[in-house]
């Protein structure tokens, strides 16, 4: 593979590479930072590809690996500042005020999203969301196991649509 289909392959990963730094770190800034070491890693790397393999699993794989490092990275640093001698001027260092009102505007558009669905997909997807598996809410509703993976896809699928937004702004895009 030459380097200019080797960039254009990687950089056509890159909305895909930024669902999934999403959903490791959580947050905006941190989403980018690990897409762009990503990013560099991978083509820095070039010549360990080889053609053939899935390019996905391999971007993945670099990323993963690289927010583990990061993440270990922290926890070294972290435990060295609480070894030092004022640590507990570190350690009892809290905001005076935490700021949740966005967080509050949210969680009640989410409510009121999950409470505007259909009671049958309301109904199974809550329980989906409360951890059951999908045989035991089949059970549990008395309805085949098809008819739980398809309500639970359809209220997926309303609520992406109606919480769109949170997505557009939070830089996630649907695959």
């Amino acid at each position: 593979m030459t380097t200019i289909e080797f960039s254009k392959v990687v950089t056509n990963e890159r909305s895909a590479l930024r669902n999934y730094a999403y959903q490791l770190t959580r947050d905006l800034n941190d989403t980018h930072d690990l897409v762009q070491e990503t990013m560099l890693k991978a083509f820095s790397n070039k010549e360990k590809f080889q053609d053939g393999t899935n390019i996905k699993g391999w971007l993945y794989t670099i990323m993963k690996n690289s927010f583990i490092n990061n993440y270990r990275k922290l926890m070294k640093r972290a435990a060295m500042l609480s070894a030092s001698e004022n640590a507990y001027l570190l350690d009892s260092f809290s905001p005076a005020t935490l700021n949740t009102g966005e967080d509050r505007f949210m969680m009640k558009d989410l409510k009121t999203a999950v409470d505007s669905l259909p009671e049958d997909l309301r109904k199974t997807f809550l329980l989906n969301f409360k951890g059951f598996k999908y045989h035991e809410i089949a059970e549990i509703l008395i309805i085949p196991i098809g008819t739980v993976k398809t309500r639970i896809f359809m209220a997926r699928k309303i609520l992406r649509s109606q919480l769109k937004a949170y997505g557009e702004a939070y830089g996630l895009r649907e695959n």
